[in-house]
């Protein structure tokens, strides 16, 4: 049978995050998996059909690149699957690209590092107001930051290192150590910064802690060093607060060549 990898990408506003759930005594919340294999359903015209995603997005997080694979008795051309499913997709939803890969493929074991990025539009001087209608894709900040301080502060995360500090409590992760491959601070706009974030993989959280801390730099109430401190500390009330969901996306997730 041929198992088929799907690049998905999603506007996660209207969506419970990725994985699917369904809370007792009521209706299945409406995800990015259970939409994406309801769709599948409907195609392939089977009762079952699993879906597997690299990544468990947050509510309201969304993607751009997004990796899933299922596996399937039926064939189909794979320049032509990613049209297919998207016309069955809501809006909100899309497959930009399909491969067929050994059947062993696992998204979630076999990835080899994931890149995130969270957006931050800030302050109201000289008449700078909320963003209105980019407001589900960004996060605002009436502070004006140091964005100096917190290229400086960024670099302090790239590594191996215990991320306690950077998750939530009770996360329930047997390890909470991760490499980060680079973190970086660059100016997407006037008054809007984007923090490029990528690693072998992410606590629950971890991203949107992150930016909260390196927004606290910006806004002066940190030295950049006091980064290396808070991860020293594996404490999470050392760190900054959890920024909404809305300013962050999964950008990409890479593999093996051979995948």
């Amino acid at each position: 049978m041929p198992r088929y990898r799907l690049t998905v990408a999603y506007d996660g506003t209207h969506f419970h995050g990725w994985q699917k759930q369904h809370p007792p005594g009521s209706e299945p919340l409406r995800t990015a998996q259970g939409v994406l294999e309801e769709t599948l359903r409907s195609i392939l015209r089977e009762d079952k059909v699993n879906v597997v995603g690299a990544s468990r997005t947050d509510s309201g997080v969304h993607a751009r690149g997004q990796v899933a694979a299922f596996t399937t008795d039926r064939v189909f051309d794979p320049g032509k699957l990613p049209m297919i499913i998207t016309s069955r997709l809501p809006e909100d939803m899309q497959v930009l690209d399909a491969t067929i890969v050994d059947e062993t493929f696992s998204p979630i074991s076999q990835c080899m590092g994931k890149g995130y990025r969270y957006t931050i539009a800030w302050g109201r001087r000289h008449g700078v107001l909320r963003p209105l209608f980019e407001r589900h894709f960004v996060t605002w900040t009436a502070y004006e930051l140091d964005v100096a301080s917190m290229q400086a502060a960024a670099p302090i995360l790239v590594g191996e290192h215990d991320f306690t500090s950077f998750t939530r409590k009770n996360h329930g992760r047997e390890s909470t150590v991760r490499e980060v491959y680079a973190c970086t601070v660059g100016e997407s706009g006037p008054r809007e910064i984007r923090i490029d974030i990528s690693g072998n993989g992410f606590l629950y959280n971890m991203v949107r802690i992150v930016a909260g801390t390196l927004l606290e730099v910006g806004r002066g109430q940190w030295a950049p060093e006091k980064v290396g401190e808070i991860l020293d500390a594996r404490d999470r009330d050392a760190a900054g607060p959890t920024l909404p969901p809305e300013g962050l996306c999964l950008e990409w997730v890479r593999y093996d060549e051979n995948f």
